[in-house]
């Protein structure tokens, strides 16, 4: 089995090309948001490197954010295209899922947390052992107080990473009982890893059936809406 990753849900560009024996080429990108002038040349570098052709793939796998609105959707346009171009199925998932599996060799509870800008972050709760990572509460949008608030519910220690915890770094190590990983972004290769798994147990979903996580409207139609009531 040979998956495409596609990782566009930060501000940088990440591609990786693997398979059940691990990953065999990888490239990221940091070019300031330019998405969609970076993710064709990121996939064809990517292929030259692992020495594939495209028709060799057997999966695209796509993070479908929660994340930076404008990446997730060019990279699920790429997946998408692929998707249907190659004639196989998509695997989606979701940044806090990927950023999660960073913390496979802790033991307990895992919380991922993602900046959502404007004072909130996108957090969910995952349960880490010798078994793996599985989620145990579904995607969150909230205030900084919310998530203490959920993890206080929970009333167990727990390990935070992402650009998220690492934004709040005071709030959460003072109202909350956790510790942080250095990790702050899902990447390409972890994507090749997730998606195998899923693949396997065939996980996936049709190229047109792909859609984003969002959690929360985009700035740009929120904007809009309130531009509509002004006039």
């Amino acid at each position: 089995m040979l998956i495409l990753a596609i990782e566009t849900a930060t501000e940088s560009v990440g591609v990786a090309i693997g398979g059940r024996e691990g990953v065999i080429a990888s490239v990221v990108i940091e070019r300031g948001r330019r998405h969609g002038e970076t993710v064709a040349p990121s996939i064809e570098f990517a292929c030259r490197h692992a020495g594939v052709e495209l028709d060799d793939l057997d999966a695209i796998a796509v993070d479908i954010g929660p994340g930076l609105f404008t990446g997730m959707r060019v990279g699920i346009a790429s997946a998408k295209a692929l998707g249907m171009a190659l004639e196989v199925p998509v695997v989606p998932v979701t940044s806090l899922d990927l950023l999660a599996e960073e913390a496979v060799a802790h033991q307990g509870l895992v919380v991922p947390v993602v900046d959502a800008r404007k004072g909130e972050v996108f957090w969910s709760m995952h349960r880490s052992d010798d078994g793996g990572v599985r989620r145990v509460e579904e995607p969150q949008v909230g205030s900084v107080d919310d998530l203490l608030a959920a993890l206080g519910e929970r009333g167990q220690r727990a390990v935070c990473l992402g650009d998220g915890a690492h934004r709040h770094t005071d709030a959460l190590l003072e109202g909350a009982d956790c510790s942080l990983m250095p990790v702050r972004h899902p990447s390409a290769p972890t994507l090749v890893t997730v998606a195998v798994g899923r693949a396997l147990r065939e996980e996936w979903v049709d190229a047109d059936g792909v859609a984003p996580l969002y959690l929360r409207r985009p700035d740009a139609e929120i904007n809009w809406e309130t531009r509509e009531v002004r006039a």
